[in-house]
């Protein structure tokens, strides 16, 4: 087997290098085998940067965990007694300890029903794919080799993702997998082999019993990568988007107008995402990206002039997002974010397309607030027509609409914008009570200021409604 003293000790996993020497000599006093596994041995061949560290003992890891503690001066661990695992909440990394187990599940139900202690090679047996199947040894003799039953080195070298059993019991054990070999496809820019790919449509219907908790997790995960379309493609073809997110895979094969963008609104929405994972690693952005034109197959409908039209799948959009976050247990910060940039996505290509107005770009930042310059980004990553100069001439047209909204006004008041004169000061010049009239007078101030009829001054607004009373 391959040893890789050489790399753990590059600097950039000295963090790694100096744990995993004291594992091991601890291991060693306490006559124990304990070895770096997954993920974490995956990334060290590939060399890819390495923050947790993943460590599995042929023997009780809770017992080792806390002697592991005690040596690096953490007075605490969370034990997870079931699974024989435990946390170590190091200050700069967390540590996660296993003993090195077998599993056996239910059908319906991705826990296990019954947990064994084993050997390394069955513990890795049970593991998601083979580019996480291996295992470092740490013992101060044999530090550095690398055990691979299931040859992941030549997978990583070929840039394959294939399961370590038969597919179809790997993902029949713990569907989330299936979301996962999406997510790892898009990471690491691996091919999925066939047979998994097979099996993920055999058994996609399986994910419906995982909690949409972890379904949401893998998504983002995915949606967090240098290039979402690879999992997001795996998950539509396989039918896991169909369960998953049923709005966005009902775009595949529907066609659109091709003026801005792809003919089709799933590969144009794929590409919107992918755009914006260049322009941003902000996954908010993303995740807009992924469900503003989410009305789309709702609204489509067909002119005889315009071709395909879609009147009001921002607004609809938006709304069919309160039930799409409910589903994914989304945050309600990440539900309101999605919500507002897919109303409100339409508004910078409609000014971009016309003579930029102060009135309506004052319009736009009062309405996206903190938001706008996330909004235009979204706007950008928006662009997927092939004609490069209609791109040149679009990204030309959002450069003007935001030159003009730093001359316009400031951002910040702006996104702090609101009546100068409040609602009793109104009541008391109209001589009125409280009620409906005050709120309609207020606004009329406001749409004044956006108008840039008036400043956004105190005594720009009472004479403004001084002279409304008396006219």
């Amino acid at each position: 087997m391959e040893n890789i003293e050489k790399l753990i000790t590059q600097d950039k996993y000295k963090h790694i290098f100096d744990m995993a020497k004291k594992a091991g000599d601890l291991g060693l006093k306490e006559g124990l085998k304990v070895y770096i596994v997954g993920g974490v041995v995956r990334d060290l061949l590939l060399g890819r940067d390495v923050q947790d560290l993943d460590l599995m003992v042929e023997g009780d890891g809770i017992y080792f965990a806390k002697k592991l503690a005690d040596n690096i001066g953490v007075r605490k661990i969370v034990p997870f007694k079931k699974f024989g695992t435990a946390l170590i909440p190091h200050r700069d990394f967390q540590i996660e300890v296993a003993s090195s187990r077998s599993e056996s599940y239910e059908n319906d139900s991705r826990s296990p029903k019954k947990v064994v202690f084993t050997s390394l090679e069955e513990d890795l047996k049970r593991r998601d794919f083979t580019i996480n199947a291996m295992a470092m040894d740490t013992h101060p003799e044999n530090f550095g080799k690398i055990y691979d039953p299931f040859n992941g080195q030549d997978d990583l070298s070929n840039g394959l993702l294939k399961t370590p059993l038969d597919p179809k019991k790997t993902f029949s054990d713990d569907p989330l997998r299936m979301m996962r070999a999406a997510y790892f496809s898009s990471k690491l820019n691996f091919k999925l082999d066939s047979d998994c790919r097979a099996a993920i449509k055999d058994s996609s219907k399986r994910i419906s019993i995982v909690s949409w908790e972890r379904i949401r997790d893998e998504l983002i995960k995915t949606l967090s990568t240098a290039k979402p379309s690879i999992g997001l493609v795996i998950m539509q073809k396989t039918g896991l988007l169909e369960t998953v997110f049923p709005e966005i895979d009902v775009m595949y094969d529907m066609d659109q107008s091709p003026e801005w963008h792809h003919k089709d609104i799933f590969a144009h929405t794929l590409q919107v995402v992918d755009n914006a994972a260049k322009l941003t690693n902000k996954m908010e952005i993303r995740f807009a990206a992924l469900v503003h034109d989410i009305a789309k197959p709702t609204t489509r409908k067909i002119d005889p002039v315009k071709g395909y039209t879609f009147h009001g799948h921002d607004a609809i959009g938006e709304r069919m997002l309160h039930k799409v976050a409910k589903r994914l247990r989304l945050s309600n910060q990440l539900a309101s974010y999605i919500k507002k940039l897919t109303l409100l996505h339409l508004r910078p290509i409609a000014i971009a397309k016309s003579e930029v107005s102060d009135s309506a770009v004052r319009r736009l930042m009062v309405a996206a607030g903190e938001e706008i310059e996330d909004l235009m980004t979204l706007c950008r990553a928006d662009i997927t027509t092939k004609n490069p100069s209609r791109v040149k001439r679009y990204l030309k047209n959002f450069d003007l609409v935001e030159e003009k909204m730093k001359t316009v006004m400031d951002k910040d008041s702006a996104k702090k914008f609101q009546s100068p004169i409040r609602g009793k000061e109104i009541m008391k010049i109209f001589k009125i009570k409280e009620g409906k009239p005050v709120g309609e007078l207020k606004k009329s101030v406001e749409e004044a200021i956006l108008e840039g009829v008036i400043e956004n001054t105190y005594d720009a607004a009472k004479q403004f409604l001084i002279d409304k009373k008396l006219s």
